[in-house]
């Protein structure tokens, strides 16, 4: 049975930063009150199980993917919801600071559940002024990545759990790979639409240059791997080069950051330059 509360009251900050931050990380076929993410956040924040739902839907609204592809949120977006999504998608790592230990200290303890040590490790030293400016990469790495989870999750539910190249839709070979490496990029490491959903292969091919994908969303192979003196190398790439990138269901790849692996990661960048 939903947790109910007839009181009819306006959403806070807090709340609809919980809401987008869940949000995000669902596929659009999960934003339904049956979702137990959905329920343990409605628990959490006193509302209904329908209630969250419908905040979640009426930020499906403000999506120009979904809306563009026909789909349709609910139409009941708040003001608030407007601005606080346009802050987000436009400063990711803040939604990932705010969210994450929102989510420990209300969700996870409105459960009595113990904080999972991987959440705690992240929320230990991360401060989003510190992170902002004066962080370190050493730093970062000993804080395991802050928000690789979330990172990892959006991504997933961007390219609904599917390898965007091959089609393979095993979470377990699937991995969240940026475009724009984490160490090099920080502006958007947790930004969706510097991710791509690739199978292990692919993954590997991408980062190590082996392997791009155009600004106009087309794959494309490094000659190494096409002339592969191993036949099987040769036809197992060579069934994707040229192939069209599935298409993202919230955020398609940033075009500026796609150009930057064209241009300095790719193996045969000659070919962009």
């Amino acid at each position: 049975m939903e947790h109910l509360n007839t009181e009819r009251r306006r959403w806070t900050e807090e709340e609809t930063t919980l809401a987008l931050y869940l949000y995000f990380q669902l596929p659009f076929g999960k934003l339904h009150a049956g979702n137990p993410e959905i329920r343990e956040l409605a628990t959490a924040i006193g509302r209904t199980n329908s209630s969250v739902a419908m905040k979640l839907c009426n930020f499906a609204s403000l999506d120009p993917v979904i809306t563009g592809s026909g789909r349709k949120g609910l139409d009941g977006a708040s003001k608030l919801d407007k601005t606080m999504y346009a802050q987000f998608t436009h400063s990711w790592s803040r939604l990932v600071n705010e969210g994450e230990d929102l989510w420990a200290d209300r969700v996870l303890k409105s459960h009595l559940m113990p904080t999972p040590a991987s959440v705690q490790l992240e929320r230990r030293s991360f401060n989003y002024e510190a992170y902002q400016g004066s962080i370190s990469e050493v730093e970062a790495v000993t804080t395991q990545r802050i928000g690789q989870g979330f990172f990892r999750r959006a991504v997933m539910a961007n390219y609904e759990e599917t390898c965007c190249i091959t089609g393979i839709a095993e979470p377990k070979l699937l991995v969240a790979s940026h475009i724009k490496p984490w160490a090099v990029d920080e502006g958007n490491r947790h930004n969706p639409a510097n991710g791509l959903l690739l199978s292990a292969t692919m993954d590997k091919a991408f980062d190590q240059g082996l392997m791009t994908v155009t600004t106009c969303g087309k794959v494309t192979v490094a000659q190494r791997l096409l002339k592969h003196t191993s036949p099987q190398t040769r036809s197992f790439f060579a069934a994707y080069d040229g192939a069209q990138l599935q298409a993202a269901t919230r955020f398609g790849a940033d075009t500026d950051l796609l150009d930057w692996h064209n241009r300095v990661r790719f193996e045969d960048k000659h070919l962009f330059l």
